[in-house]
Parts: C-alpha cells; structure tokens; sequence
C-alpha cells in the first residue's frame, strides 16, 4: 500500500461511528449508481457541506470511451452552455455523495463539473470491506494510461454537452490529486490543476510507470498544491522535492512550473478537505477552497 492509501486507511480507522441506515445507502446509491466503500460505510452519516442541486442540473451520466460506458456524476448552472469544466477525480473510494458534492459547490461558482468513477473496469470500491483489499485487488490494478484515456474521453464529453473544451481545469484529492498533477501534465489544452495532497514521488510500476515529480518538465498548466504539513503519508520533504524541481524546469523557461504554488497547512493531517471523514478540518478546507475557487478564476 503506498502513502497516500495508508493515510487514507489512518483517517478511516481513527473515525468515529455514525449512524448511515441502509435505507440511505440505498438511496444514495442509487442516486449515483455508486456509493461508498463499504469499510468507510458506518462512518459517515453525511457530509459536513451539503450542497443543495436547486439551479443546477446535476446527476449521472455516462461517458463512451471507445465503446466502453464510464458512469459519472455531473453538475452546471441549469440551462447555461459553453462553460467552464472542471475534472472532479476522486479518492480510492470512487465517486461518492461527497464527490458528488463537490461537483455541485463548483457548479455554483459557474463550472460543468464531472467525477468520472476511474476504477469501474476494475471494480466497485463500494463492494470492499477492507482497505488494504481495496488497494491491492482493485486500485492497483488501474493503469495511468487507461485513466488519461478515460479523462480525455469525459473532456470530450463535456465539450459536446455544454462544456467549453478550451478551458478545462481539473481537481483531484488524494489518489485523485495525484491524477491532477499527470493530467496537468498530458493534456495542452488544461488550463489549471488544483491538487489536494496528492502523491508526488514513489515507487514505480507497469500501471504507474512514473510519478510527477518525473514528469515536471511536461507541465502544461499552473498547479495549485494543497497539502498538509501533518500529512505522515506525504511528508513536507516531498512537497519540497516537488518545489525544488518545479523551480529548475521554470528556469528553463516553463511557465507553467514557474506559476504553480504549494500551500501547506501547519499541524494538518492528510484528506483534511474530506468532510464525511474524522481528517476533516474546517478552516484549511474552506482556505483550500477559497484558493482553489480563486486559482480558477484566474487560470481558467
């Protein structure tokens, strides 16, 4: 299990219960045709910000990557075209009621926001009941390449149902802030990331054949980078490894590695944006967010 899993399986196992019913998780699943990961289930009786779906047309849809259906959840201002889009990439947990949430809070600043579930040909988070399974069976089995393929695929999408494909942004938390970083890196017309403690450096393998730290000098759009200085899983030394060769490929004229920013929060654990979740911390989530709002405002 690399870093960011394990803080994910910190977070969960130092929670404390509350009472989700069957009856909402069945209704939350099918809502978004996928729901929580079953390990994460009776920790969550909902998330700490609810975004109401008044103005927006917001729910599931799907995505055809060369003939292949990948479910995803959507939100944008009600009966508005040529928007914004934001890339919504998911924790391992998939794409949930709080991703679904955050959809919805960027629909609300004037974005076509969409989480695509990554993970659907390997697996259904929801249907595991540990963590470490999760990873193993399901996670590691997903290939970097087959998620670039998915997300070019949910950018075209976007742009053939009100999306401006000239300005994409994308926003990713944990595994999913990882995903920003490469896609940050792959896609030319991206316009801005927002990577929320997403794996930097680690070990490589056949589906992640490299990490972005090794990538710096592709980058192709500004990243903001919000971490957390308590986060055991991403140490401040990786964030400053990030920082020292972002600064060498800016002198070598990358305009994008010389306007991407790291904010680090003092004494702040990992997945502290995570409101159904014991890591949550309210006033780095709402700085994160006001940053991140500001950072799209700006770049995209």
């Amino acid at each position: 299990m690399n870093h960011n899993h394990i803080e994910d399986t910190h977070a969960l196992l130092n929670s404390t219960e509350a009472s989700h019913t069957p009856t909402r998780r069945l209704a939350l699943q099918t809502a978004l045709g996928i729901g929580y990961a079953a390990s994460a289930m009776p920790l969550i009786a909902q998330t700490a910000i609810q975004t109401s779906a008044e103005g927006l047309t917001s729910g599931r849809v799907e995505i055809d990557v060369n003939g292949f259906k990948v479910p995803a959840y959507r939100s944008a201002p009600a009966g508005k075209t040529n928007l914004p889009v934001v890339l919504v990439i998911s924790e391992i947990f998939g794409v949930h009621e709080y991703i679904a949430d955050v959809t919805r809070r960027l629909a609300k600043e004037g974005y076509l926001a969409i989480a695509p579930e990554l993970f659907v040909r390997q697996g259904d988070p929801s249907q595991f009941k540990e963590i470490a399974k999760l990873q193993s069976e399901l996670i590691a089995k997903v290939p970097d390449a087959q998620v670039i393929t998915d997300l070019d695929a949910t950018v075209q999408w976007a742009a053939q149902n009100g999306g401006n494909a000239n300005r994409v942004a994308i926003t990713g938390f944990c595994w999913g802030g990882r995903i920003t970083w490469l896609y940050a890196q792959h896609n030319a017309k991206i316009k801005a990331g927002i990577a929320w403690y997403g794996r930097l450096e680690g070990q490589t393998n056949a589906n992640n054949p490299k990490h972005p730290i090794e990538l710096v000098a592709s980058l192709k759009a500004p990243v903001l980078g919000l971490y957390g200085g308590a986060d055991t899983g991403i140490p401040v030394t990786s964030v400053n490894n990030m920082k020292d060769a972002l600064a060498q490929v800016a002198q070598q004229g990358n305009a994008a590695a010389k306007a991407s920013e790291f904010v680090v929060y003092p004494d702040t654990p990992h997945a502290f944006h995570a409101d159904y979740r014991a890591s949550y911390r309210a006033a780095p989530a709402a700085d994160g967010w006001s940053r991140a709002v500001a950072w799209l405002k700006q770049y995209v």
